[in-house]
């Protein structure tokens, strides 16, 4: 799993030792890096997941477990007390549907691809989702969340190879997060140092 690992490890330099250290733009290098090496493998291996006879089968199976989870999230924070209104519902579901895109490009056209081929096509999922909860460490609320998540989103795409109707679901998904849950619960969606500084 070579791209996967060079991968893998960009991400960790940038959230564990990068961030907060090094100038601001310094992410879009490490951005940068993990779209050229993910564009080098789907050039190697032609698959830009973006199969357009898969949308309708993706759709249907992403928000069949999108909705109703995103539901009970916010069910849930009402019931404790913290879900509350947000401004631009349309603007940020434009931003996530974009960020979970990229996310979702990445984790399925190379790790999810990598992980099959050294292994198998169910283990392959599971290893793909567990690296993609491992770079969301260590927010104890995140991590999990995206690793079940992602689980779902690697089965979706295992049988309807397509990344759009998944970053409508990743987005979907964190906006249900984001209204139903204050700060305390979500670390504010930090990762790495970034979160453990929340608590310093």
């Amino acid at each position: 799993m070579p791209f996967t690992t060079v991968i893998v490890a960009v991400v960790l330099v940038q959230i564990w030792f990068v961030e907060g250290r090094a100038a601001g733009e310094f992410v879009y290098l490490s951005a940068g890096l993990v779209a050229a090496l993910t564009a080098w493998y789907d050039w190697k291996s032609w698959e830009w997941g973006l199969s357009p006879g898969a949308t309708r089968g993706s759709l249907q199976a992403s928000l069949i477990v999108t909705l109703p989870v995103g539901l009970l999230f916010l069910a849930i924070g009402a019931a404790i007390g913290t879900i509350h209104d947000r401004r631009d519902f349309l603007g940020s579901l434009g931003a996530l549907f974009l960020w979970g895109g990229a996310q979702q490009w990445v984790l399925q056209t190379v790790v999810l691809r990598e992980a099959q081929r050294a292994t198998s096509r169910r283990p392959g999922i599971y290893i793909a989702a567990l690296l993609f909860a491992i770079v969301h460490l260590p927010n104890p609320f995140l991590a999990p969340v995206t690793g079940a998540a992602a689980i779902v989103w690697c089965h979706v795409y295992d049988r309807y190879p397509t990344i759009l109707p998944l970053a409508l679901s990743h987005a979907l998904g964190t906006l249900a997060i984001l209204y139903a849950f204050d700060e305390t619960i979500t670390g504010r969606l930090r990762i790495g140092m970034s979160y453990l500084r929340l608590h310093q």
